[in-house]
């Protein structure tokens, strides 16, 4: 088995094992966002972790729900661009949950905001991640190397329609 193979794997396993309690103890809509969801829609991407954007309530009884598995709430790494209730939680991939993410822009902090989802099959678990367009236009307001580049994976990509 391939690394990239081993690797999707993995986050096969962490969606097995974290969606259905996001479904079950999440009141607001929640969406995968980062590397997972665009591995989710076919980019020939890297996974390190789950990033999960929920609402700050839900992020909150995360916490609580997922006591036991809890690594981290003291933030995220790029804090001068990046706000949100944050919570980082041992999975086979971490899990890392942020509430009511915001982005710094020269006019303040502005809330994430997803425009288009679609839901993508893992293994019977229906699992939320914004369009290839709506991840594009996230990863280029972000705007780290990192982000330019998966954004260009991304429009490269090869998408037959539905």
């Amino acid at each position: 088995m391939s690394l990239r193979a081993a690797k999707a794997a993995t986050l096969r396993h962490t969606l097995a094992a974290c969606v259905p309690d996001l479904q079950r103890h999440c009141s607001d809509p929640w969406i995968v966002i980062g590397s997972a969801a665009a591995l989710l829609v076919g980019a020939p991407v890297d996974v390190a972790d789950l990033d999960v954007l929920t609402s700050v309530g839900d992020a909150r009884s995360l916490i609580g729900h997922w006591q036991g598995r809890l690594l981290a709430t003291d933030g995220l790494k790029d804090a001068d661009r990046f706000r949100s209730h944050f919570a980082r939680f041992a999975f086979p991939h971490p899990v890392e949950v942020m509430g009511g993410l915001e982005v710094a822009t020269p006019e303040g902090w502005r809330p994430v905001r997803i425009g288009a989802i679609r839901m993508v099959e893992v293994d019977g678990l229906d699992v939320p991640v914004p369009t290839i367009q709506e991840q594009v236009r996230l990863l280029e307001w972000f705007d780290r190397p990192k982000d330019r580049l998966r954004a260009e994976t991304l429009k490269n990509l090869k998408v037959t329609p539905a």
